[in-house]
């Protein structure tokens, strides 16, 4: 069994528990770490219990209760050596321990307790972001957001999932008539930004497989998007899209930004 919890997910926050009937990790803390205490209460679990935290980057809506949590808990951090560089550069975190910090590589995996993490790398605004892959027992889940595009190594790190998380970050026109600056937008928009509904649609096409079990949509921008804007959006990237299967065939949710979202498990 391997089950994907998201307890917040979004431009304000993200923190997702992902794990097995014995194992459990932390993917990314950019909320407070009270809010993570009281997230994975809702699921059964105790932060004391994570025995690692994998920061995907260093921006602060992934990485805001790092500090308190690490210092709390002495769970050890995995991250690139460039986001650890990061991280001990946001002085908002305080000092963090330096035996809590590994440093794994961009493209690789390791073990924790009884599950293997995979590390992707992504193209996003950071110094050496990459997103993650947790396989156990022949199943497997994924978090994959923050990246502006996608090619074909993260297509094939992509492959036989049974859970996924997939950014679906913006609606393009919504981020085009919206109030941000020109600059943001451009970057956004960019293959360093944020994956638009349509893009998500598109990479989810190209993962589906006949065992393929949930996809949950994520990293929602709360200014440029809309929750039935995304979930149609992908659907019909799915229906019209270039594969054998139909958006029906497989359960489609929306992480909650602010809250916890239903456990997903495979």
């Amino acid at each position: 069994m391997i089950e994907l919890c998201s307890i917040a997910s979004g431009s304000s926050g993200n923190c997702i528990c992902v794990g097995s009937d014995n194992t459990h990790i932390l993917l990314d803390v950019g909320i407070s770490g009270k809010r993570v205490e009281q997230g994975l209460e809702a699921f059964g679990l105790k932060a004391c219990e994570m025995e690692g935290i994998f920061i995907t980057h260093e921006h602060i809506d992934h990485t805001a209760g790092l500090g308190v949590l690490a210092r709390r808990y002495g769970i050890p951090i995995y991250a690139t050596k460039g986001t650890i560089d990061g991280i001990r550069r946001t002085k908002s975190l305080g000092t963090i321990p330096e035996e809590l910090f590994h440093e794994i590589p961009r493209t690789g995996e390791i073990k924790v307790g009884d599950l293997e993490v995979v590390s992707i790398p992504t193209s996003h605004d950071a110094a050496e972001s990459c997103a993650y892959r947790v396989n156990h027992g022949g199943k497997s889940a994924a978090v994959m957001t923050d990246l502006g595009n996608y090619n074909q190594q993260i297509v094939d790190a992509l492959q036989e999932l049974d859970l996924l998380l997939l950014e679906s970050n913006h609606d393009i026109r919504m981020l085009q008539v919206g109030p941000y600056p020109y600059p943001l937008k451009q970057r956004i928009l960019g293959d360093y930004g944020h994956l638009s509904n349509e893009r998500s649609g598109q990479l989810l096409g190209k993962l589906l497989h006949d065992k393929f079990s949930t996809v949950m949509l994520g990293h929602l921008s709360k200014e440029n998007n809309l929750e039935e804007l995304a979930y149609e959006t992908v659907r019909q990237e799915i229906e019209t899209g270039d594969n054998p299967y139909k958006a029906d065939d497989f359960p489609v949710y929306i992480a909650k930004r602010d809250m916890v979202s239903q456990a997903l498990r495979a």
